[in-house]
């Protein structure tokens, strides 16, 4: 277990209220929907499914909502979605690795490619950018679920490598393999998780100051405001000072 760490800001999320709350459970039901094509749609048989469902409830999504996006796998509706990684630079030199769910591969590549090119970034080949990452399993839990003692214990003993806290949450990480596992032992101790994901982790954090923070915010909001994006990882580092600035 590596212990604490005050690594911030390895994940931008908007604070905006409604529409993004609409656009979250649109992606929520795409992935629910997805994971119940590539496999049994009953979350009990079916891992990702499962995983899946837990983000949505996670997120509050309606119970109608879920049972109607799992429906639309089993009886063989809407469109067919590829799944794509794309691998860029941000402003500062930050690596960003962007996960796609999309119907159209050529019309994802081209809006990926130009939100990259407009925003101080650029799109690289395929492994430019994984490399400075580690794919691991990640478990968030609100600050409210305990505190930072009650948390790492629970997380040693469901078998989790580390544990990063804040203000605001808990950050638990396992090996992907076992995500699954350590999930399930954590929900027995700590309860529902707010979302629980395969991840991935930088190996090390790219410090990004000055003007080149609010380029890079806009890049972020620009590529998860996106519909076919469904995931944004980054390795960029910014200080509260340069937060602050951003929100001032």
């Amino acid at each position: 277990m590596a212990g604490h760490s005050k690594f911030k800001n390895i994940m931008h999320k908007k604070g905006r209220q409604d529409a993004a709350r609409s656009k979250l459970f649109s992606k929520l039901s795409r992935e629910i929907t997805v994971a119940a094509r590539h496999g049994l749609p009953d979350p009990a048989m079916n891992a990702r499914l499962r995983l899946a469902v837990a983000n949505a409830k996670g997120e509050s999504m309606p119970k109608d909502n879920i049972d109607r996006a799992i429906k639309k796998a089993s009886g063989g509706e809407g469109e067919t979605y590829e799944e794509i990684r794309y691998e860029g630079f941000g402003p500062g030199g930050s690596g960003l690795i962007v996960e796609v769910l999309t119907d159209n591969r050529n019309r994802a590549a081209s809006v990926v490619r130009t939100i990259f090119g407009k925003n101080g970034g650029a799109l690289g080949e395929s492994g430019t950018v994984a490399f400075m990452f580690d794919r691991v399993g990640q478990i968030i839990y609100p600050a409210a679920a305990g505190s930072e003692d009650k948390v790492m214990e629970a997380a040693i003993e469901a078998g989790a490598e580390d544990v990063e806290s804040d203000a605001d949450s808990h950050v638990i990480f396992t090996a992907f393999e076992e995500l699954s596992e350590v999930a399930q032992a954590l929900e027995g101790s700590l309860g529902a998780a707010k979302s629980t994901a395969i991840a991935w982790r930088p190996k090390t954090l790219t410090p990004v100051s000055g003007d080149q923070v609010s380029t890079l915010m806009r890049l972020l909001d620009a590529l998860e405001d996106e519909d076919d994006v469904q995931n944004v990882w980054g390795n960029y580092d910014i200080s509260d000072e340069d937060l602050e600035k951003l929100a001032g």
